[in-house]
């Protein structure tokens, strides 16, 4: 059976519950990391020497970073509706999931969440804050524009494109910012909630991490 190791509200994790319960593969869910713990242990290390979760175990192969299992569980399970074995159709929702990896993660969750939401106030920097927050306006609108010609990232058909960066928007629609006029964004995100996998796997509150910077 497949095991899945991290925490129910890891960014990173929730991808790939979200996956998982899309896929409907019989797993267990093995809580790790942040208030958790584990991720020092031998038996961990052994798994994943960086100490960081998610960690895949699909009997006795071990695989962790978020996007190589995303990529791993479509090949293995998904079928051509997550996976293809054209090169050239491979990258119409790879090139997404790197982009929401290098430069909308980086600017969200480091940017934002991070130094807004899990640093107690007293120590935010909120010029920073606000630098970050501009920068994912810019990045909401350039998906909000793709978005405005089709139903999903890579077209008309959801696919692992949609995957990272719609496990975004959680957060970021729950998040006290401003925000700019994203009507296809928000459409998207309204229709991702009507998918029991996305309620299951993303939409899970991250109250306990306010104001946390220790896990």
């Amino acid at each position: 059976m497949l095991k899945v190791w991290g925490r129910k509200n890891s960014f990173n994790v929730q991808k790939v519950m979200w996956l998982v319960y899309e896929l409907q593969l019989p797993h267990e869910h093995i809580e790790a990391g942040g208030r958790f713990g584990g991720l020092d242990t031998p038996e961990f290390i052994a798994m994943n020497p960086h100490q960081r979760v998610p960690v895949i175990d699909d009997n006795e192969k071990t695989i962790w970073e978020s996007h190589t299992i995303l990529r791993y569980l479509a090949a293995r399970y998904g079928e051509r509706q997550f996976w293809s074995d054209d090169a050239y159709e491979r990258s119409r929702f790879e090139r997404w999931m790197d982009w929401s990896q290098t430069t909308l993660q980086p600017d969200l969750l480091n940017g934002v969440f991070w130094r807004l939401y899990r640093t107690p106030e007293p120590q935010r920097d909120v010029k920073a804050i606000l630098k970050y927050v501009e920068r994912c306006a810019r990045h909401f609108s350039l998906l909000d524009g793709m978005l405005s010609n089709q139903p999903y990232l890579a077209g008309e058909a959801f696919t692992l494109a949609d995957i990272p960066a719609g496990t975004s928007l959680y957060r970021y629609f729950e998040l006290q910012i401003e925000r700019p006029d994203v009507p296809h964004v928000r459409a998207s995100y309204e229709r991702l909630q009507e998918r029991p996998a996305y309620r299951e796997g993303v939409m899970i509150p991250f109250d306990d991490l306010r104001g946390r910077l220790d896990f």
